[in-house]
């Protein structure tokens, strides 16, 4: 390690004063012009996870849905997972060390990990289209290369894609071919293939309007629409030609607000979804003939998807067990269909992908979606190996559902959630089964909620167990919260603190929209009269 030329560099990437900042479920997110000796910082880092790991690792520049004037970044492991949690603690660590001890802190890092220094380390990086991204990629870069790793620079990617070129590389091309031709040859091949039957029905020629959020997914997706053109039309809106990123549009403007973007034409009945700025999450939606707004969300497509899957894995006869882990935002309606009527085991962790990732990789099929729309279904090999090979035999019923699954398989991203990909599986199984979207919405009806967030003094103050659903800490709270519940049917609420910034978050929901509405706002004052709440009171009517 070159200590002297690591101290030149660094000074060019100097730490504000004061700043302190935490790697969460997501990595880093803050103001852009905060974010400068951070990126450098994660180049650092990601030379040595490559070292420690003997294995390609990816660095992502993007903030996601959060505003354009924010950024962020994040590391991906070997198979193309987030970056392992006692890693971290050393990325916040590095992060906040001070200039003066950078130094050391690396030296601490590599040696309480074990990192050979003469190890050779490879970094791929990938960026979304904020006007900071350019920069900041170029600040890893400085990382990277100061520790003597090597890059390459995809330059404009999805967070999936990312995800999906540290897969394919670190599996010497078995999971794909490392481009983004690759991506879209996989993945598009896989949904021709899929959806062949049910287009030679006579509807070769389905539609779907994509509002991509001013972000990459709009770059993206215009580029992969040739190789799956036979098989379905994306009319792209929000396409970053005009508008902001992620402003008044995207899967999480929609979700939150329940309402359709700005800068979309909704006809009635039309099938319409939303990516978020980083095409990672996906949410449905459509007006019905009256002009009233309908939401499918993370929950609508896991079971959806799960009980596609099932029947699928009916028609095999293979005893593969599925499982859906969900988080405590899936709406009860959705929990209750999936372990009623669909009959697959659902368990619920902690938000965040990292912890349903994790739990849902317990089951040979593990299907999982936040109710904000990022998700995706993992196989297990055992899984993956049987499926193929009974798509392999001859061709009759058993074989004929057997490649069904194997295209999934291809199709989705599991590496990560994907809003392309868990596109693509969604419009595949609609066109499958002859659903409609209204259909789709139909089969159960999602129990009202609201979401609203409480800004504190020190979201620490808020302590939570069981998944999240019940609050330890501050004393009191919990208690005001099951009072509030007891006053509305069908009702449950709780809160939990943001992952990267000083606010609360509320969940509410209940028998009416109204009754939601007022236990999210009732519950929000609790919280900032017992956790430290700052600025203006919660104030009623939404």
């Amino acid at each position: 390690m070159d200590l002297d030329a690591l101290t030149k560099h660094s000074a060019f990437h100097a730490k504000p004063d004061g700043l302190i900042l935490q790697y969460g479920t997501a990595g880093f997110r803050t103001k852009a012009e905060h974010l400068d000796h951070v990126m450098f910082r994660m180049g650092l880092l990601a030379v040595l996870r490559s070292k420690q790991t003997k294995s390609t690792i990816g660095v992502m520049v993007t903030a996601s849905h959060n505003p354009e004037e924010d950024n962020g970044v994040k590391l991906v492991d070997p198979l193309g997972e987030m970056l392992a949690p006692s890693w971290e603690e050393h990325a916040t660590c590095l992060a906040n060390a001070e200039d003066q001890n950078l130094q050391s802190v690396l030296m601490d890092i590599s040696e309480k990990v074990a990192v050979n220094l003469h190890q050779d380390a490879f970094v791929v990086i990938g960026r979304d289209t904020r006007p900071s991204s350019e920069k900041l990629s170029q600040s890893v870069i400085d990382g990277v290369t100061v520790l003597g790793g090597q890059v390459h620079d995809y330059g404009l990617l999805t967070t999936p894609q990312l995800h999906y070129m540290v897969y394919c590389r670190n599996t010497s091309g078995q999971y794909g071919e490392a481009t983004t031709e690759g991506y879209y040859e996989k993945l598009s091949k896989a949904f021709v293939e899929l959806t062949g039957q049910a287009f030679c029905s006579g509807d070769d020629h389905r539609k779907l309007k994509v509002d991509c959020a001013n972000g990459i997914g709009a770059l993206k997706l215009r580029e992969m629409k040739p190789y799956f053109s036979q098989g379905l039309s994306v009319q792209l809106f929000n396409d970053g030609s005009g508008g902001k990123l992620n402003y008044f549009c995207g899967a999480d403007f929609v979700k939150t607000h329940q309402k359709p973007p700005q800068g979309i034409e909704m006809k009635s009945s039309e099938r319409c979804c939303s990516f978020d700025g980083d095409a990672d999450r996906i949410v449905y939606y459509y007006q019905d003939v009256d002009g009233h707004f309908h939401l499918l969300d993370g929950d609508k497509i896991a079971t959806l998807i799960s009980s596609f899957l099932k029947e699928l894995v009916l028609e095999i006869g293979e005893s593969l067990n599925i499982g859906v882990v969900q988080t405590a935002y899936a709406n009860g309606s959705s929990t209750r269909y999936l372990e009623e009527v669909v009959k697959v085991p659902v368990y619920c962790t902690k938000t965040g992908v990292k912890h349903l990732h994790h739990k849902a990789q317990e089951f040979d099929i593990g299907v999982y979606f936040e109710a904000n729309g990022h998700g995706t279904v993992l196989f297990s090999k055992a899984a993956e190996t049987k499926i193929k090979q009974l798509a392999k035999e001859l061709e009759d019923k058993k074989s004929k559902a057997a490649k069904m699954l194997e295209n999934v398989i291809d199709l989705f991203n599991q590496a990560t959630g994907d809003a392309i990909s868990d596109m693509l599986v969604i419009e595949a199984v609609l066109a499958l089964k002859g659903l409609t979207i209204q259909q789709w919405d139909a089969l159960y009806m999602d129990l009202p909620n609201r979401q609203l967030k409480v800004k504190v003094a020190d979201r620490q103050v808020i302590s939570t167990t069981d998944a999240e659903r019940q609050a330890v800490k501050p004393p009191g709270l919990q208690e005001a919260i099951n009072d509030l519940v007891k006053k509305y049917k069908l009702s449950r609420a709780f809160v939990r603190p943001s992952g990267t910034e000083d606010v609360v978050r509320v969940y509410a929901e209940a028998d009416s929209q109204e009754s939601a509405d007022s236990l999210a706002y009732e519950v929000s004052l609790a919280v900032f009269q017992l956790a430290g709440g700052v600025g203006e009171r919660p104030q009623s009517g939404f």
